[in-house]
C-alpha cells in the first residue's frame, strides 16, 4: 500500500476521536471568542489542553506573559516528541518537512509513530497527520459556528468533555502505576489548596498551572525516578500499542 494512503489508514480512530473533543473546544470558545478566530487557532495550534487554557485565559484578559508561559509550559512536550521522533526518520528528509511534521506531532500520533513497524517516511507521517488534522480544524468549526442554535444545557454538558478527556488521558497510566497515581493526587491537592485557601486563591490561573504542574513534577522526580530497567510498550503487528 503505498506510504500516504497507509498512514491515512493509521490516523482514522484518531480523527474520528479528535472531531468530538474538538467540537467541545469549539462550543466553549464561541462564548468570549468569534467562530472563525476559534477554528484559526485549532489550525495554527493543534493541541488540546494548550487551546483550552490559551483560550480561557484570552477569554479573562489575561496578560501576554501569562498566556506564553502557560501555552508554552502545556505544549513543550511535543518538542520533546520530535525529538524523539527524529532518530527514526529518514535522515536525509529536508529542514522544511521535518519542521511540517513536527507542526503536526500530538500525544496521540506521537504514540502511533514511535511505536509503528513501518519506515517513517515523510508521506506516512503526512497521511498519519492529516486526516487527525481535519478532524481537529473540522471539528472545531462545527462546534463554534453552531454553537449559538445548540440548546445551552447541551452547551453546559458539552463544556465538560474535554475534562472528560483529560481524565480518560490519565486514569488508564494512575492504574497501572502508583508513581503516576500519588503525582496526579498531588497536583490535585495543590490546585485545590489554590482554589480554597484565602491569599493564595486570588493567583492567576497562568501561575497557579504553572506552580501545581513543577511541584507535581518535581516531587515524583525525586521520589519516584524511571527505573532504568522499565521499559516501552511494544507494538503489535498493526503498530498499536500492547499495555
Amino acid at each position: 500500500m503505498n506510504d500516504f494512503l497507509l498512514g491515512m489508514k493509521k490516523g482514522i480512530p484518531v480523527a474520528l476521536g479528535y472531531f468530538a473533543v474538538s467540537f467541545s473546544f469549539g462550543v466553549m470558545a464561541a462564548k468570549g471568542l468569534t467562530p472563525l478566530m476559534a477554528t484559526i487557532i485549532s489550525a495554527t495550534n493543534l493541541t488540546s489542553s494548550g487551546q483550552y487554557a490559551g483560550a480561557q485565559l484570552m477569554m479573562r484578559s489575561a496578560s501576554y506573559i501569562e498566556i506564553v508561559l502557560t501555552v508554552l509550559l502545556i505544549n513543550i512536550r511535543y518538542s520533546l516528541m520530535s525529538i524523539s521522533l527524529s532518530q527514526r526518520i529518514d535522515p536525509n528528509m529536508k529542514i522544511g518537512t521535518k519542521l511540517l511534521i513536527g507542526f503536526g506531532i500530538t500525544d496521540e500520533i506521537y504514540a502511533l509513530s514511535i511505536t509503528s513497524p513501518h519506515k517513517l517516511t515523510a508521506k506516512y507521517m503526512f497521511g498519519l497527520i492529516s486526516l487527525p488534522f481535519l478532524g481537529w480544524v473540522s471539528g472545531t468549526a462545527v462546534g463554534a459556528f453552531g454553537a449559538q442554535f445548540f440548546n445551552e444545557d447541551l452547551l453546559k454538558a458539552m463544556g465538560i468533555a474535554l475534562y472528560a478527556m483529560f481524565i480518560a488521558i490519565i486514569i488508564p497510566d494512575a492504574r497501572r502505576s502508583k508513581p503516576i497515581l500519588l503525582v496526579i493526587l498531588i497536583a490535585s491537592a495543590i490546585s485545590c489548596a489554590f482554589y480554597y485557601i484565602p491569599g493564595i486563591k486570588e493567583i492567576g490561573l497562568c501561575f497557579k498551572i504553572i506552580i501545581a504542574t513543577i511541584v507535581a513534577s518535581l516531587i515524583g522526580a525525586i521520589f519516584f525516578p524511571i527505573n532504568d530497567e522499565e521499559k516501552s510498550p511494544k507494538p503489535d503487528e498493526d503498530g498499536d500499542l500492547n499495555v
